[in-house]
This record gives C-alpha cells, structure tokens and sequence, in this order.
C-alpha cells in the first residue's frame, strides 16, 4: 500500500515572507485554484523531502489569530482546525514568523502550538534582523517554544533544507495528545510573546533598545494616551499662535484689493459680483489657508515620524470599548482630512456592521473644511490671552475641545449604533509598528504644497461657484428706497432665509446664520464665504464697512451665546453634499445617507440649543 503524501501547512501573520518560503520549497510545482464555496485563492504545491519522499504544501491567507475577522483569516482557522470543506487538515504546520518582529508574531504562533500538530517554525528574514542590529538565538527559542526553530532567509533560499528536515522529524517523532488550552486572554498571550522574544534576543543594537524604550511610554495605556492628547493639544495652540500673522496679512490683502476694485472700476453688475461675491466670499475663506497648513504639517510629521500607527493602537483600545472595529481607526483618522476619503477606506473593513457604524460616523470628525468656520467664531469671540497665568492659549483650548467634542460624540453615537441598529460584536486587529525616523523636509514641502493646492482648487471651484448663486441670490430683487428692510433681508435668499430663521430661532441662530446654512451644504467652509457675501452686499460701497474684518462685523451683531451655539452646530452637522453623496454610493442606496443626515442635523440642534440655553443661564447672551 502506498503510504499517504503528508500534507503541511504554511501559515504565519501578513508580511512574515510566507508566500516567499512557499515559492522557494515548491518552485514551479504548484497550482491555484479557489477553496469550495469561497471566493479565497488556494494555493498548493509539491516539494520532497531528503530522501526524495513527497510532501504536499499549502500556503494559507495570512492571518493574526484564530479568531477571523475576514474570509480569508475564516479560511486559514477552519484548514488548520479540520473544518473546511473538501480540505483535509494539515498533518504538520511550518509556522512563518518575521524575525525582527517577534514579539507580534509570535502571539499567533502560541495559539497555533496549542493544536498539538507536528510544528517546526521558520524565524524567516534572519538578515534583515541583523542588518538592523538584532542577533537572535534560534536554539534558545526553541527551547522556549518546545517546537524545532530553522533561521531561513527565502529570498536567497537559505535554510531550506534544514526546513525540509526539521519537518521531517517532527512527523516522525510526534506522540498524539489532546490539544492545550489557547491562552485565557489576549493580555496573556501578549505577555507570554513579549517574555519569549525578550529570551531569544541575544544582542541588539542601541536603536532597537531606544525605540523599544520609547515605545515602553508612547504604547502605555495611560501614559501614551496622556502623550497623545497633550501633542494634540499643542498643535492646536500652533494652529492659532503661528497663524495668526498670516491669517491677518491674507485678510488686509483681500480687503486691499476689494477696495482698490471699488475704486478703480464703475459701479455696475460685474463689479458687485466681484467685490461682493468673489472678493469677498471666497477671500473669506482663503484667509484660513495658513491655519489648515499647521493642522497638517503636525499631522504629516507624526505620519512620518512613525507615531501616528502607535496612536492607532493607542485608540483601538478606546475604540473596542465602544463596539468599533480597531480596522476603523484609519478611515476615521483619514476623515479628518476629509470625511469623503475616509468613508472610501472603510472598504477595508471585512465586517459589514464595523463597515457601516463606520461610515455613519464619519462625518463627525473634524475635517479642515471645519476649520474655517471654526477659526473665524474663535478669533471673534474668543479672547486671545493666556488660561490662569499659564502659557496655554484660550482660543487654541476652544479649538482642541472641539475636535475633541467631535472624537468623544463619535464614539457615544458608535456605542448607541452598535447596540442598536448595527448590532455586532468589535473584532480587534493586529498592525506592524514602523521605526521612528526623521521626517523628510522635502517629503512635508511636497505634502502641503498638494494639501494648499486642494484646498485653493476647492475654494476655486466648489466654493466660489456656490459664492456666486448666493449672491445672485441675495442681490435680487433690490431693495426699494422707501424700504425699510436692508437689501439681503428683502432679496430671494434673504426671504427664504427668514422661513428657516423661524426654525433655527429657537436655538440662538439669526438671519446672518440661517442665510449660510443652506450654501454651507454644499461645503462646511461655504458658511464663512456665505456670511462675508451678505455683509458685502449690505455694506455696498461704503469703504469703511468694506475693510471692516468678517470677525469684527459678527462680533457687534451676535451674542457671545449664539456664537458658542453655531460652534456646537458645526460639531455635529453634516453639511457636505460630498459626504451624502458618497454614503449613498458605499451603501448602496439611501436608506443610511438619510438616516446619517437625520440623526446628525438631530444631533447638531441638540447641542446647539442646550449650549445657547446654558450660555444664556450663566449670562452670556
């Protein structure tokens, strides 16, 4: 009777150079197909032992537990444990572990020596472990394990045939028993990793042992979360205490040219519409350009510098607690740029219930288009001075409250959906810590230079044509002499900005709000463009009406209670066109864009009239 070909798995965590073994042991000797039933590749293929005796081999999706939060992950645990249909279970497994990343890698590891199957584990890229000043001692850890260990490098086919062996002999010589419980926690099994790869590391160099003391702070679950609040907190004082110049200088140009233009050309339509409309409306919003460029050159060096995926893991935690995928974290970081990229990231998410409370969140991050808005009720209404003798800026802790505001309504509305409506259970991940390095100058000039270029092309487009229907609108029909209304209230726009008016009214908003809130659908930043154009409009060509700052207007006409109440507005209101539109495509329909704009417009005249009412009890309005 012919004896039955072996069959031995390789598996492992992504990017541990598994597929590289698997085409260095099989060479041209293999086959892909699909698993039964599932859109998974399968790939198989044939390599002998020493003695010339074949061996089948499989290469299985990688994955970072047996708990699967994707198809393929799915896959990999039903082939190993015998589950998967028309696949026998392994007789052996070669596990594939990154040998300059022990410590993750071998957390999957544990759980699969819990099995009980003959096992031999590849410490795979020995060379980039030593080039980067990481000597390992392959003896000692398989000790630790109590599986045989082969330092391989499968790129240069080094340590294969001592693979082949090890294989060979852990077959031959395994004894059956029942399978060892897996680790009570995933605490545990972290703790047990980290012990194991702290024993194998015979000598690394002083860059290995500085990051791993560095990452001993900004990984602490107190500590690094007090970290990374605090960095986020001086960047918000930056936004305001290095902009400031820039901001004013870009707002005396704007108003520079406005009159120059009043002066030079003849009062007719063109004129209006270019000193009322454009000037004014899209100036508005490009004076707030250097704001948005701190914001994110703090953001492109914790990029770059490798700390942003330690905040992720940082807030995978926190995001566990309120039911989200820790997969999730990225298209919301991604949404504070923009919420319309961020909710496209969200593909990357294998559960349909973590991918939709994602989207549905989304928008609650600060994205730059807020800032404008933001910075404009902050720097009219907020003082600009020191908190209690400290050197932390008023205006810059207003702005961090918001964004934290954003953060902290996200998570409370994840943990409502999650419970209700997206019912599911959070499914953690595993990342890859990158190595801190210096940012590149030229890398962070390339960066901002495209951010400012969006951001100009945007107020080019989107913002100055919507600049230019609202003035159309707030200009006609004009205002007759005997009138007593002021042209913006008399015209089309003002007229159906009066019929929102009542609505809005009982949460502090006035005319001058209710005029900007349905441009600003189109774009968040519109509100500041659509409140500079009606103040344009009414001050005609009065100049020093003209050269009065935007802030400076709002700051004689609204109350201190109504400013905070349009903070608290813009904190929650999902006035994007984009961001509905690109629901609607990702869900693919509009049942949950409109239930999004619902609960959000809900949200946002909450908070706003609780915050106008407050505001008023403790005489601030």
């Amino acid at each position: 009777m012919t004896a039955a070909i072996p069959s031995i798995a390789l598996v492992g965590n992504p990017n541990a150079g598994k597929s590289s073994l698997f085409n260095a042991l099989t060479g041209a000797r293999q086959k892909i197909a699909n698993y039964p039933g599932v859109t998974v590749e399968r790939k198989a293929g044939q390599a002998s032992f020493a003695d010339g005796r074949p061996m089948s081999l499989i290469d299985l999706p990688g994955t970072y537990s047996l708990t699967p939060v994707s198809l393929d992950e799915a896959v990999t645990r039903d082939v190993v444990l015998g589950r998967q249909e028309g696949e026998k279970r392994p007789d052996a497994l070669i596990i594939v572990v990154d040998a300059a990343n022990l410590d993750n890698h071998l957390c999957f590891a544990l759980e699969l020596l819990a099995l009980n199957l003959p096992t031999v584990v590849a410490l795979n890229m020995l060379d980039l472990a030593e080039r980067d000043g990481l000597t390992l001692d392959a003896d000692r850890l398989a000790r630790e394990l109590g599986v045989p260990v082969v330092p391989t490098v499968a790129v240069r086919k080094r340590g294969l045939a001592e693979l082949v062996a090890a294989v060979d002999g852990a077959i031959q010589s395994h004894r059956p028993r029942e399978a060892g419980a897996a680790e009570s926690t995933d605490a545990s099994l972290h703790a047990r990793a980290r012990t194991i790869a702290r024993a194998a590391i015979v000598d690394e160099a002083p860059v290995r042992r500085w990051t791993q003391r560095v990452d001993n702070v900004v990984l602490h679950p107190v500590a690094g979360l007090v970290l990374l609040f605090a960095l986020m907190f001086v960047m918000f004082q930056a936004v305001f205490s290095w902009a400031t110049p820039f901001a004013d200088a870009l707002e005396s140009g704007v108003g520079s040219v406005q009159l120059w233009v009043v002066d030079t050309v003849p009062a007719n339509f063109l004129r209006d519409l270019v000193v009322e409309g454009l000037l004014a409306g899209v100036g508005a919003v490009v004076v707030f350009l250097p704001q948005i460029l701190i914001l994110f050159f703090f953001i492109l060096l914790l990029e770059a510098s490798g700390y942003m995926t330690r905040a992720a893991f940082l807030m995978d935690g926190l995001m566990g607690k309120v039911g989200l995928s820790g997969r999730g974290f990225i298209p919301l970081l991604s949404s504070f740029a923009c919420a319309v990229p961020g909710i496209m990231a969200t593909r990357a998410i294998p559960d349909e219930k973590d991918r939709l409370t994602t989207i549905l969140i989304a928008p609650l991050m600060t994205c730059s288009a807020r800032m404008p808005v933001y910075t404009l009720i902050i720097s009219a209404f907020i003082p600009a001075r020191q908190v209690g003798g400290t050197p932390i800026g008023l205006q810059g802790l207003v702005l961090f409250c918001l964004f934290l505001s954003g953060i902290v309504g996200a998570m409370l509305v994840a943990l409502v959906l999650r419970r209700s409506v997206t019912k599911g259970n959070a499914a953690g991940f595993m990342m890859e810590m990158p190595r801190y390095q210096w940012p590149r100058a030229n890398d962070i000039v390339i960066a901002l230079w495209q951010r400012a270029w969006i951001f100009l092309r945007r107020a080019g487009t989107i913002i100055a044509a919507t600049t230019v229907v609202l003035w159309l609108l707030l200009s006609f029909p004009r205002v007759p002499a005997d009138n007593g209304l002021s042209q913006v209230e008399y015209s089309v726009g003002g007229r159906i900005a009066s019929g929102l008016e009542v609505i809005v009214e009982p949460i502090g908003f006035n005319h001058d709000i209710a005029v900007a809130l349905i441009p600003a659908m189109a774009a968040r930043e519109v509100a500041v463009s659509a409140m500079a154009t009606a103040n344009a409009i009414d001050a005609g060509d009065d100049e020093q009406k003209m050269s009065d700052q935007l802030g400076d207007t709002l700051q004689g006409k609204w109350s201190l209670a109504t400013a905070l109440a349009f903070l608290a507005w813009f904190v929650f209101a999902p006035q994007c066109i984009s961001t509905i539109a690109i629901t609607r495509r990702e869900t693919n329909g509009w049942k949950w864009p409109m239930f999004m704009v619902g609960y959000l417009f809900a949200l946002a005249y909450v908070a706003a009239g609780i915050t106008y009412w407050t505001a008023v009890a403790l005489g601030l309005g």
